[in-house]
């Protein structure tokens, strides 16, 4: 791989989020009905990335990679709700320290250690307790956005904001922001699925997704001359499926893409894929109706965010901020919406685990891959070190386990970049899966290797699986029993633990301390078998 040009540092990074989107919901990536004119024009002015993979198909194992450049394995939040350790360095640890704020605007999924923390000493209710509470990002409006109904919210800034704008009760995140209303003014709440071609209560100004972009403006204009790294994390398109007018009615039926499921899935069913077609979502979206139902509304939340990121994108522009901005779109994950009999997400089909990314660039540098598709196998990890190279600072090889995009986006050839991507799970948390498999909770763990020919998948304890996606790029066909590609699958079950052992797991310790460690014995007098 050639060597990057030098380029000066910029002085702010703009990462923005969307929940549960999958790679092929904007035009740009081939949607033929829903346009995204806003997230094209991004990809023209920078690189779309068309073979970006998440390390984890859920929201909490995904974000947490991305947030400490790490994989699954090395950081051990396996699945949502699973504490980050405060032992672990996160985006803003690394940012802190030159004196660049970092902060979030909407969702992080991140869940506190509250343990680790006791255990240290650490107060947790301000400074750099509260930091590592929060994942290392100032919570300037930090909302992961779901609550059920019934619930009584208290000390959530956007539903302060709602009863102050005329939505009241307990939970006006639910009852107005993701419910709808029916001619007798019964509300119908968007958690059940056959709510979703209603129009939200709130309008339109007064939903998330524009409240959100808001607060984005807000923190940008805050911070002046300070250098910035803003996670703009939108809650939607992610469920309940609830879109304010004009966005849920944008779309119907005949707008949605063909379901992409086929009778050689169901030939051989491996138990754990088994298991998740037992689940209400998966049990859902197999009917033609909750399809027709849910993914107009799904592209009307797709839809609306775009609308929002072409206001942020102007005001961006009017203020000359976006010349000194390296500004970044993707996702956590997506979502099956019925393809391979499925609901929701949580398994290693390109339906979930490959996302959209959009990287803008606006040194000159980078003018050489403007408007381009690059198809080299990148991973969420590969962001941290990015910014950290934008932006100047010093690299954190003993942590980042990712490797920076800059020379990508500076024009270097792919060759040699990277020959596979990974991404880890465990369904210890879904009954439904693991106790017809009879496996312990910790004897759940899934592990994804994807090359550019082969998707292989480990299942502790159970049979792998394994695609040949030259021959069969929807997945269809599940070669983990073929006599034929036993030799495939010894070949990738010795790559898969050849990765697992080059983790980083001494990260508390730079490198070139230990490249030196011999020579500072010698010259700090420490003699060991001397005679």
């Amino acid at each position: 791989m050639n060597a990057p040009t030098s380029a000066p540092p910029l002085r702010n990074v703009l990462f923005i989020m969307a929940d549960q989107l999958r790679w092929d919901y904007l035009s740009c990536a081939g949607h033929p009905t829903l346009q995204t004119p806003h997230l094209d024009a991004l990809a023209k002015r920078g690189v779309r990335f068309t073979q970006a993979y998440v390390q984890g198909p859920v929201c909490g194992a995904s974000r947490m990679s991305t947030y400490t450049g790490r994989y699954v394995s090395s950081h051990g939040s396996v699945w949502n709700f699973v504490p980050l350790s405060v032992g672990q360095k996160t985006l803003g640890d690394h940012l802190r320290p030159h004196g660049v704020r970092c902060a979030v605007v909407g969702k992080t999924h991140v869940e506190a250690d509250v343990q680790g923390a006791r255990r240290l000493g650490l107060d947790v209710g301000r400074g750099l307790g509260q930091l590592a509470m929060e994942g290392g990002f100032e919570p300037y409006e930090r909302d992961d956005g779901i609550w059920p109904p019934g619930f009584k919210v208290e000390g959530n800034r956007y539903c302060d904001y709602l009863r102050q704008h005329g939505y009241p009760g307990d939970n006006p995140w639910h009852d107005y922001a993701n419910s709808g209303i029916d001619a007798d003014g019964r509300v119908l709440s968007g958690w059940e699925l056959r709510w979703a071609g209603r129009s939200a209560r709130v309008a339109e100004e007064h939903s998330e997704t524009a409240y959100m972009t808001r607060r984005a403006m807000e923190f940008i204009n805050e911070c002046g001359e300070q250098p910035w790294v803003l996670h703009l994390s939108f809650i939607k398109p992610h469920w309940p499926y609830v879109a304010p007018a004009p966005y849920h009615a944008l779309y119907g039926p005949k707008d949605i893409l063909p379901v992409r499921r086929d009778p050689r899935e169901d030939e051989n069913l491996h138990p754990v894929l088994s298991g998740f077609r037992n689940t209400a979502p998966s049990i859902s979206f197999r009917r033609s109706e909750v399809r027709e139902t849910v993914i107009p509304a799904y592209m009307g939340l797709i839809k609306q965010i775009d609308d929002h990121l072409g206001q942020l994108f102007d005001f961006l522009r009017e203020r000359g901020i976006d010349r000194d901005t390296l500004i970044v779109f993707t996702s956590d994950h997506g979502d099956y919406l019925g393809d391979h009999g499925l609901g929701e997400k949580e398994l290693f089909h390109d339906t979930i685990v490959r996302v959209p990314m959009i990287v803008v660039d606006p040194r000159e540098q980078a003018n050489v891959t403007r408007g381009r598709m690059i198809d080299a196998l990148v991973e969420s990890i590969d962001l941290l070190p990015t910014f950290l190279d934008a932006l100047g600072l010093p690299g954190a090889p003993e942590w980042l386990e990712g490797r920076s995009l800059e020379p990508l986006l500076h024009g270097a050839d792919a060759n040699g970049w990277r020959g596979a991507v990974f991404s880890e799970n465990s369904y210890a948390f879904r009954d439904a899966v693991r106790l017809p498999t009879g496996r312990p909770v910790d004897g759940c763990l899934m592990t994804m290797m994807r090359t550019e020919q082969w998707k292989y998948i480990h299942y502790e304890g159970l049979r792998p699986q394994l695609f040949d996606l030259a021959a069969d790029p929807d997945e269809y066909v599940d070669l983990g029993t073929d006599p034929a590609h036993a030799g495939i699958r010894e070949e990738m079950a010795q790559r898969l633990f050849d990765w697992l052992r080059q983790r980083k797991r001494f990260s508390t310790i730079a490198y070139d301390d230990i490249e030196q460690w011999n020579r500072r014995e010698v010259e700090t007098g420490i003699q060991i078998g001397v005679w």
